[in-house]
This record gives C-alpha cells, structure tokens and sequence, in this order.
C-alpha cells in the first residue's frame, strides 16, 4: 500500500521556476509529536522552574522564623533560669525568715522544710531544681518545667501568705503591749512581795505604785479597749484596758477618769489623771498588767526609760 505524501510547492517571486517536495505524512506525524513532546518539556520545566523558586522562598521564610523560634526559644530558657533562681532564692528566704519566726513550730500546723540539710545528704542546688537547660530540650519539656515553676510559684505565695499574716498578728500584738509608762512620777512600791503600809503584813503587791502630783496625767500605754471605769473597792476610782492577746492593765486610786467602758483608746492617749481614791496612803497611780487574769510585772513590758 502506497504511503501517503503531501505536496509543497515553493514559487518564487523572480522567474525561478516552482519548486516541489513531497513530504510523507509519517514524518509529518513525528514532527507533531516531537514539537508537542518539546512542548511538554518545557511547560514541564517551567512549572518545576516556579515550583522549585517557590519552595526555595518558602525555604527561606521558614530558616528565618526558624531562627527567630530559636531566638525566642533561648529567651525562653534564660526567663525560666531567671525564675527558677528567684524562686529559690525566695525559697530560701522563705525558710529563715520562718527560723527566725519560729513558724516552723508544729503547734501553728504550718508546713516547712527543713532549713538545714540533714546529715548524708546534699541540698538541692538551683541548677538541679529549674535552671539546669539542655540546648536540645524540647517545647514539651519546657512545658513541663514552666508548669512545675508553676505550681512552685503557687506554693509561694501561700507561704508568703502565711508570713504576712503572722508579721500581720506581730505588729497587731506590738501595738498592744503596754509598752509606755502610764504616769511620770517615781516608783514607790514595785512588783512583788511587800508590806502592806496597813497592816505591816508580807502581802503580794500585783502592780507597781507609782507616785506623782495630784492630778497628774495617766495615758494609755498601748492601743486597747475600755472594759470597766468606776469605783472598786480598795483601787477607788479604776479603769481597766482590754489591748488583746489576753493582755489587760488597770489604773487604781485615779482623781478622775476621762474615758468610759466601750471607748477605744490608742497609745499615748489621755484617759484619767493621778488620785487618791480608794486604799492610799498618797496621791499615785497603782499600775498592774494581767495576762490571761495573771499579775505581770509591768515592767518587764515598758520599753521606755
């Protein structure tokens, strides 16, 4: 069977004559094909061409967040070493200032580890505890740690809780220590056994006497709470201050008294003035501080000279 061919003629525009060739429809075919084949390749090479410039691209955003994940990521382990320092150090703090407070006593049921360490063992170091960072270390075990510097926090500020209420409960009961002389005068007659100035009898005397001008000032040594004024006996005209904490001080033999029952009363306020009412032999002040109903010596809480 005869191929098929196609014809072309070439006519030139000087007067050279027509030229023909005949080309086999075969190769026509293959032509097609190669030219299409070519053309794959190239639109193939193209879009690999763009395909790789876009991954190179993206490649080059993902080094630099890569870089700055890693940036971020130091700045995340130097954060936790700083806390996790600074936690221990508080800790630390924590467990003197409870030494020194003694609220590591266990009648106060506050929980405390020990301050020293107990002998054979070593006390955990900051590194060993928070700051002790491998390079390596994964998002999920820096998780873990922020979680653990967590809870530590926690624990923390509870304790740390626990120490400004006590200081709290300290400076309440400084402030209700009868720290102050009532009345400026001199001693007559101190705490202790005495002869009664009656009967010349060894007596207790629960106070100190202290002797001054008629109608000398008498002031409160400490903040407290006016629970009786009036006459009582052998005292005369007596005031008796609540300051708290089982602490009570009264004031015997008074010319006049300047506050009532019920009336709160800070240090250093002018509650009555100097008499010689009741049982005396003179004008003075009998002064008696009383915790829980027992005599104290006064001065034992006077902090003035």
């Amino acid at each position: 069977m005869a191929k098929k061919t196609y014809t072309v003629m070439v006519v030139s525009d000087h007067h050279s004559p027509v030229k023909r060739y005949q080309i086999q429809k075969s190769f026509l075919v293959q032509v097609g094909v190669g030219v299409l084949l070519l053309a794959g390749m190239g639109l193939g090479g193209t879009m690999h061409y763009f395909r790789v410039a876009q991954d190179a691209a993206e490649n080059r955003i993902l080094r630099e967040e890569n870089l700055t994940l890693r940036g971020q990521l130091k700045s995340v382990r130097e954060r936790i070493e700083h806390i996790g320092s600074t936690l221990d150090r508080v800790e630390r703090f924590d467990q003197k200032l409870r030494a020194i407070t003694l609220l590591s006593d266990p009648q106060r049921n506050l929980a405390m580890g020990p301050t020293e360490t107990e002998p054979g063992t070593t006390a955990p170091t900051t590194d060993t505890q928070f700051t002790q960072l491998a390079t390596s270390e994964t998002p999920n075990a820096l998780m873990g740690r922020l979680d653990r510097l967590s809870a530590e926090a926690t624990r923390q500020e509870q304790s740390l809780q626990e120490l400004q209420a006590y200081f709290q409960d300290q400076k309440s009961l400084l402030a209700s220590t009868p720290s102050l002389w009532p009345a400026r005068g001199w001693v007559t007659s101190d705490f202790g056994s005495r002869l009664d100035p009656y009967t010349a009898d060894r007596v207790m005397h629960a106070g100190l006497d202290i002797a001054a001008p008629h109608g000398k000032e008498v002031f409160a040594p400490s903040d407290g709470t006016v629970v009786f004024a009036g006459l009582e006996g052998g005292y005369g005209n007596v005031l008796v201050i609540d300051h708290g904490y089982g602490i009570k001080t009264r004031y015997g033999h008074l010319a006049k008294m300047l506050v009532k029952a019920g009336d709160k009363v800070k240090r250093g306020s002018l509650i009555a003035a100097v008499g010689n009412t009741g049982r005396s032999t003179g004008p003075h002040l009998h002064y008696e501080v009383r915790v829980n109903g027992i005599p104290q010596n006064p001065r034992k809480f006077i902090l003035e000279e």
